[in-house]
């Protein structure tokens, strides 16, 4: 199991966009040029963060910036916003399991409520640590490095 680099990709441009919001626009150029990957994928993900809420984008070279505060957008609200995953769906079984053999036929109902209980756990350290955390740390390693 593995969440796509998305998600990581996401939290590096929304700490982008307030470590750098009074310096310059942020562009998909500029936010790309950071996290050096195509400026396309950018433009997926702040089309995603847009419609989850999370920021708004000016047309042209406006520039992106979050519309929430820090405190209030979570790595919960990242995940949900770019992962292609419905709830209770972290975890994916294979499709045909052998309904004659004994483990074939139960592993599913077997597994369901302990996959149920990581993903829930996962998902509430997710919702522990805000994008506020990441600016603070990013803060004091750029303090350490002067």
């Amino acid at each position: 199991m593995q969440i796509s680099s998305r998600f990581t990709i996401a939290i590096h441009m929304l700490t982008c966009m307030e470590t750098f919001k009074e310096e310059y626009k942020i562009t998909s150029d500029f936010l790309a040029s950071s996290i050096n990957v195509n400026p396309v994928i950018i433009r997926r993900i702040l089309s995603q963060l847009k419609e989850a809420g999370l920021i708004e984008v000016k047309r042209g070279t406006g520039g992106a910036g979050t519309i929430k505060p820090l405190e209030e957008i979570t790595f919960l609200d990242v995940y949900r916003a770019v992962e292609c995953i419905e709830e209770n769906t972290l975890f994916h079984f294979h499709e045909n399991p052998n309904p004659a053999c004994p483990v074939g036929r139960n592993i599913h109902n077997i597994l369901d409520d302990k996959l149920l209980k990581v993903q829930e756990a996962m998902e509430r350290e997710l919702k522990s640590i805000t994008l506020a955390d990441v600016i603070r740390d990013l803060e004091n390693v750029l303090g350490n490095e002067a």
